[in-house]
């Protein structure tokens, strides 16, 4: 059985143009094209394609997409990975949410919040091979020392900093601020202090973030969905793209 790349496009919830480019670089190819110039998909480019779509969503490039599909050949094998990965993703945000939501029933109920029972679900490790992968084990290690020495209290008011900073920049996206203006450069600002206080990071130990790494991740949150995320999405992420590159370019070249 085959289906017709507009048919793909809408199941898969992506475009013709994608597909196209994905057959382009080698990712999903067609399994065959009619006289009429239109591609049609049988189900192993549709397994194909879903492998590619689970792998965007860990937050890998397309060159490293290609180079999972060459030397993972056994698409069971791979998809079984995956299925394990979501599966336990789908239990730890599950536990997240009945953390946060106990959290605000205690503080809505005014009893004292139990710092030891507010981080279930928050579990850093499981990050572990894309950080080193990015950024080498010692970043990983470096940045494990550090939040393991923390109390539960300390954890708490850094989650704290960390999400009113994603929502003073979600804020200043809306408002349709300069991104090389004053009040979007004071939050580029606080971006490279919180950086600057996180062991592991480039430049960490001597002066702050290298100008590379600072405005490399302004381009990270734009592509990876994941972190887009907490800038309101894709128009949100691109903002802060935008603000920590004039950062960088101003005072860390």
């Amino acid at each position: 059985m085959e289906w017709p790349i507009q048919e793909v496009a809408r199941l898969a919830g992506t475009t013709s143009r994608t597909l196209r480019h994905y057959a382009q670089l080698g990712l999903v190819e067609p399994s065959r094209v009619g006289a009429n110039g239109y591609r049609y998909y049988d189900e192993a480019a549709l397994v194909t394609l879903q492998r590619v779509l689970l792998l965007r969503a860990l937050g890998l490039g397309l060159p490293a997409i290609a180079e999972v599909l060459r030397a993972e050949t056994d698409a069971p094998a791979a998809l079984r990975r995956h299925l394990a990965w979501l599966q336990s993703e789908q239990s730890r945000l599950e536990r997240q949410i009945a953390s946060v939501r106990a959290t605000i029933e205690t503080m809505e109920g005014g009893d004292q919040l139990m710092a030891e029972n507010m981080f279930d679900g928050f579990d850093h490790t499981q990050y572990q091979a894309e950080v080193e992968q990015r950024w080498g084990a010692s970043a990983y290690a470096a940045g494990d020392r550090w939040w393991r020495s923390m109390s539960a209290e300390e954890k708490a008011a850094w989650q704290a900093r960390v999400a009113q900073l994603a929502a003073d920049w979600r804020q200043a996206a809306e408002r349709g601020l300069d991104p090389a203006g004053e009040e979007a450069q004071a939050l580029a600002q606080r971006q490279f202090d919180w950086l600057a206080g996180v062991p592991g990071t480039p430049g960490h130990g001597a002066g702050g973030p290298t100008a590379e790494y600072f405005a490399g991740l302004g381009e990270l949150y734009v592509a990876d969905e994941r972190f887009a995320a907490n800038y309101g999405g894709a128009s949100g992420a691109a903002f802060v793209r935008d603000a920590l590159a004039a950062y960088a370019a101003a005072h860390l070249a």
